[in-house]
């Protein structure tokens, strides 16, 4: 493996690792992004189940998408796992940001889950 690699993991867990110890039971909003798309899931640690996931490329937001990897479709993304987390009787969760910086398609994503009523 490359040193770039290994710099993310260590990021990814040192991140994971601070989220642990701040969680008191709540669910993980995970998220990911790769260079044409966006995934954000709502993951019971506990029980190591997805309660609520989207992503850019689920069939109904594909069709509202003119692309996968730009901050409108983090913001359609967030909106809609908070929408479906709701639904399953989620409100309040901890953003794993995993070895990604807060900041662009990420902080988009963040604030429309908020505004779609998440808690974090």
């Amino acid at each position: 493996m490359g040193a770039a690699t290994d710099k993310s993991r260590r990021r990814k867990m040192r991140v994971r690792r601070s989220l642990k110890r701040a969680d008191n039971g709540r669910p993980r909003l995970s998220v990911h992004r790769s260079s044409q798309h966006i995934y954000a899931q709502v993951i019971d640690d506990a029980s190591g189940r997805t309660l609520a996931a989207a992503s850019s490329m689920d069939s109904e937001l594909r069709k509202s998408l003119s692309k996968g990897s730009d901050k409108n479709a983090a913001t359609t993304v967030g909106k809609t796992v908070a929408e479906r987390a709701i639904k399953a009787g989620i409100k309040e969760v901890i953003f794993d940001r995993g070895r990604y910086i807060y900041h662009g398609r990420v902080k988009a994503l963040a604030e429309a889950a908020r505004e779609g009523g998440l808690s974090f």
